[in-house]
């Protein structure tokens, strides 16, 4: 029995000892991301991607407007055609550099939540563990309580058993020893 109880709590403490240093790992990963996403370096680099093809895009264009004024009609056609597509670009890039802001935030969000719903899960399993083992210590103490009441009450009764016979020896000595000062005293021949 004893040995079922120590092997009880050494599960229990190595479960205890692992489930903390896996939330220590999550909470390590959720606090690199936010480090990450709240970097000064990632927010410079997504201002600086929006505004810089927000700069660029009319310089682009007006430059292809001034050379198209300046150059025949088929030339000025494919220089519009070129700033439209510089526009497109750098409209494009907007796009891509909003789309993975939004993407990273969502990521790092995700990563937050499981963070969050795995670190509760292993508070919640290692409260379940502690209270099963908390039930089962008390469970064994209990019925070492009660052994030792019953021993202890065998004990005490076999106790009592071997003082009445010891009493009753005596006793029964006690008489052998009278009856004979009696048949001395009635035969003082002996």
């Amino acid at each position: 029995m004893r040995s079922k109880f120590l092997l009880i709590v050494g599960l229990a403490v190595g479960y205890v000892l692992g489930a903390r240093a896996g939330r220590e790992r999550f909470e390590q990963i959720a606090r690199a991301t936010r480090r990450l996403w709240e970097s000064s370096g990632v927010r410079k680099t997504r201002t600086e991607v929006e505004g810089y093809a927000r700069q660029q895009a009319p310089a682009v264009r007006a430059k292809a407007e001034s050379i198209a004024k300046a150059t025949p009609a088929a030339i000025a056609d494919s220089v519009r055609a070129t700033a439209d597509a510089g526009r497109k670009v750098a409209d494009r890039t907007v796009t891509a550099a909003t789309d993975l802001a939004e993407r990273v935030t969502s990521v790092a969000k995700d990563v937050a939540g499981m963070t969050s719903t795995t670190a509760r899960d292993v508070a919640d399993r290692t409260t379940g563990l502690a209270k099963d083992v908390a039930d089962r210590t008390t469970e064994t103490a209990e019925e070492f309580r009660e052994r030792v009441s019953i021993t202890a009450t065998e004990l005490r009764e076999r106790g009592e058993e071997a003082r009445d016979r010891v009493v009753v020896k005596a006793s029964e000595s006690r008489d052998d020893a009278l009856a004979e000062l009696d048949d001395d005293d009635e035969n003082p021949d002996r």
